[in-house]
């Protein structure tokens, strides 16, 4: 299930990942046979040439769905943030956000079609472009999902928020496994610009309020 849901190649290296106790019975191995150390090396070197010869799809695109995931939880939480404190009213925040999110999602497909084919093919460049905006939008209807099941505005926000760091974290333990890349550095990096931007929208918001006394 695994495999078929995210991919051979996640499957495969989530599975490595969990051989920690044949690795510790080889060290164990290698002080009575060394051999046992060499063995060990070969079947690493075997597994790393095997894998490299899977070509799976969703991971030559990973760079097209991080633009549009992470695109979609910097502008959006930074627009609900601001929303929330300008409207207080998670009806009027969800709308905005939606059509917002809609409208940007749209506009970042297209960006990234018009980038892609200007340096490869149309074909890769409108899966690309696909890849990004389908990230988009789901993510987009993700993070307004508490708005339309709740009814206090700031409650909804703190959802939201741990909703985007859900997204972070799923999404790039993915890509750490599948892609062998650091964990935490990947997770760490994208949440502290994302939940930045809201927190520095949401005080530009407070500040807008209070300067225009705009009440509704």
């Amino acid at each position: 299930w695994i495999t078929k849901i995210f991919g051979l190649t996640f499957g495969i290296k989530l599975l490595e990942k969990g051989e920690e106790a044949a690795v510790k019975a080889y060290e164990k191995l290698g002080e009575i046979l060394p051999e046992a150390v060499d063995i060990k090396q070969e079947e690493d070197e075997h597994e790393h040439t095997l894998l490299s010869m899977i070509k799976e799809e969703r991971l030559e695109y990973v760079g097209s769905i991080v633009l549009g995931l992470n695109d979609a939880l910097v502008e959006l939480t930074g627009a609900l943030a601001g929303l929330t404190f300008a409207l207080q009213n998670t009806d009027l925040i969800a709308l905005t956000g939606l059509i917002t999110g809609i409208a940007a999602s749209f506009s970042m497909a297209a960006s990234e079609y018009l980038s892609t084919a200007a340096e490869s093919s149309k074909k890769y460049a409108v899966k690309s472009s696909i890849y990004t905006g389908s990230a988009y939008i789901l993510t987009v209807f993700l993070l307004i999902l508490p708005y339309l099941l709740m009814h206090n505005p700031f409650l909804s926000l703190l959802t939201t928020i741990i909703i985007a760091i859900l997204i972070i974290a799923f999404f790039n333990f993915y890509v750490s496994v599948a892609k062998d890349l650091n964990f935490i550095k990947r997770f760490t990096e994208m949440s502290v610009i994302s939940l930045g931007v809201a927190l520095l929208t949401f005080v530009i918001s407070f500040g807008i309020r209070s300067f225009w006394g705009i009440e509704i």
